[in-house]
């Protein structure tokens, strides 16, 4: 294989590895300033300097400067861009398929089951205010206050029905929340347009509208990639329609929800209250009045899949498999724009670089 230039936007591989891994395939590598721990990077005018004569571009999720048709215009070489994360929404993929490049994500296990138990770690954080005990215990509080009291998830046999779990977007993420809570006897409602009726049946929920979901839900839960549907797809007008009672939790993409609006909803008493992991700009402005709203609000910094012996590491061996399959002329299976394959084969299939 002839020397490739590979882009690293955003490292991520603490270990290096990945990088080794490149280099040993004979890949001259530039790294740019964005990471993990902080998604602000280089500018849109230097990550295209940067991109020009690559064959891939690869990282993490870069907030500050997304990948975009003025990036990957910049090399008439390139054949792919590969993220280590499951989410390609920093990826102009409608330019990528235009241009004829391939995106690849990660959907490792580690990364989308991490999502789904802590999604529930947060709903369990927050309705059986599991904070407000322990603070209140270690102030000297009063044993047993009744102000406490938390809620019962599940239906029961002496006739309590138990809490509404509302999913919307019964994806990887979503579908594993329903499992995994089936055995709570929970009533689940779900909202997804793209996903067989069969899908449904199999996890145990109930196809319904969104509309329908907002508002017979006590729990509302959102595990949908962001696109321009679900942009603000929770905003003042479905806050309206939701219980006061209701919790909303969020752990997909923070551009799904009008964070203004659920500021003013939480502030006003439309809803109880929100677990968020994802905002709409990040990190989060020390000025976000998110920060003002107590235990109305669970925060999180976007690290819900982080777990020891997970989080992103299967994602970097995926995405740097896929970049190697590229650069042999071959297509992994992590694609995310798939209907590109046919004529990027046209192109490059079977030519190494």
């Amino acid at each position: 294989m002839a020397k490739a230039k590979i882009f690293i936007f955003a490292p991520a591989d603490q270990t290096g590895e990945s990088h080794k891994k490149l280099q040993t395939a004979g890949c001259e590598l530039v790294l740019g300033n964005a990471s993990w721990n902080t998604p602000q990077g280089n500018s849109e005018g230097e990550m295209m300097r940067m991109a020009q004569g690559c064959d891939a571009l690869i990282g993490t999720s870069i907030r500050s400067t997304p990948i975009t048709r003025k990036i990957m215009e910049s090399s008439n070489k390139l054949r792919i861009v590969a993220k280590y994360t499951i989410g390609v929404d920093d990826v102009d993929v409608d330019a990528a398929t235009e241009l004829g490049i391939l995106v690849a994500h990660g959907p490792a296990e580690s990364n989308w089951g991490g999502v789904a138990e802590g999604t529930i770690t947060n709903m369990l954080t927050m309705l059986k205010k599991v904070r407000e005990r322990d603070r209140h215990l270690k102030a000297g509080g009063v044993w047993r206050d009744k102000s406490f009291e938390g809620s019962y998830f599940g239906s029961r046999p002496d006739g309590y029905k138990g809490l509404t779990l509302g999913i919307i977007g019964l994806g990887r993420i979503g579908g594993r929340v329903a499992t995994l809570l089936r055995p709570w006897k929970m009533k689940m409602l779900a909202y997804d347009p793209y996903i067989p009726e069969s899908r449904f049946k199999e996890h145990g929920v109930e196809r319904v509208d969104l509309n329908t979901l907002l508002r017979e839900s006590d729990i509302v839960t959102l595990h949908v990639v962001l696109t321009k549907e679900t942009r603000h797809m929770i905003g003042a007008e479905q806050f309206a329609l939701m219980k006061p009672t209701a919790l909303l939790v969020n752990s997909s993409r923070g551009m799904c929800v009008d964070e203004r609006a659920l500021v003013e909803a939480l502030q006003q008493g439309q809803i109880t209250g929100a677990a968020l992991d994802v905002f709409e700009y990040e990190p989060l402005s020390l000025e976000s009045p998110l920060r003002t709203l107590g235990d109305k609000v669970l925060l999180s910094p976007h690290m819900i899949s982080s777990n020891v012996g997970s989080g992103l590491k299967p994602g970097v061996v995926m995405a740097t498999d896929a970049v190697l399959a590229a650069l042999r002329g071959e297509v992994a299976d992590n694609i995310y724009n798939k209907e590109v394959i046919a004529r990027w084969q046209s192109r490059f299939g079977s030519k190494s670089v």
